[in-house]
């Protein structure tokens, strides 16, 4: 009886854990938001819950997933070898669909109180990325829907970004304007979203910040 009993309990775990987890778009869908949201209606429904609860666009959101981890729930950097057989440690602790390390997911957990949250969940990753960003425009005054800016900031951290150390790396400020691009990409795509625009969901208005979009037009 007991047997039967722990053997339930596992499945029902099982079940839960795959329940909260969602299968990875297929590639041909990346640069397609519709498609990806008829995949799994989860990442719609991550993505507009972290707009309306931190302020920026669901696109925007979702063109950092397509450049960080395209879509892949256990992305990482990827690991060398010594003598070709013998594991090295990765560049970083990068990890899932938003490539947030550890030192960045703790201070978020830490700061919603989510010590649950993962990275490899789609509703915890685009909290985390509306939170970051959230704290991009609180801290350094950049717009929620400066996503050129903004990504600097994610890629550089808050301290980074006010430094300005991005301007010695103009490799950075090319995939800067490639999630820009992908951005305006999907915000133009989502009005022909026939799952989206049914929904009584509503954009969030654009927020003024100090800091003005350092994309080239019409990006910003």
């Amino acid at each position: 009886m007991l047997k039967q009993f722990s053997t339930l309990i596992m499945i029902s775990l099982s079940a839960l854990l795959l329940a909260s987890c969602s299968s990875n778009p297929p590639k041909s869908s990346y640069n397609n938001i519709c498609s990806v949201f008829d995949h799994d209606s989860d990442w719609q429904e991550a993505a507009q819950d972290a707009e309306e609860k931190w302020g920026t666009p669901a696109y925007i959101l979702m063109a950092f997933v397509h450049q960080e981890s395209r879509f892949t729930h256990d992305a990482q950097p990827a690991r060398e070898y010594a003598l070709g057989m013998i594991p090295l440690p990765r560049r970083s602790s990068a990890y899932g669909y938003s490539q947030a390390q550890d030192p960045a997911w703790y201070d978020y957990q830490k700061s919603t109180g989510n010590w649950s949250a993962r990275r490899n969940n789609i509703d915890d990753t685009m909290d985390f990325i509306g939170w970051y960003n959230y704290q991009s425009h609180k801290r350094n005054g950049i717009s929620r829907h400066d996503t050129y800016s903004l990504y600097l900031a994610y890629h550089e951290g808050q301290g980074g970004y006010s430094r300005k150390t991005y301007l010695k790396k103009p490799w950075l400020k090319k995939v800067a304007y490639k999630v820009t691009k992908q951005s305006v990409r999907y915000k133009a795509q989502l009005k022909n979203c026939s799952r989206y625009t049914k929904s009584s969901y509503t954009p969030s208005k654009p927020t003024k910040g100090n800091a003005q979009c350092r994309a080239a037009w019409p990006y910003c």
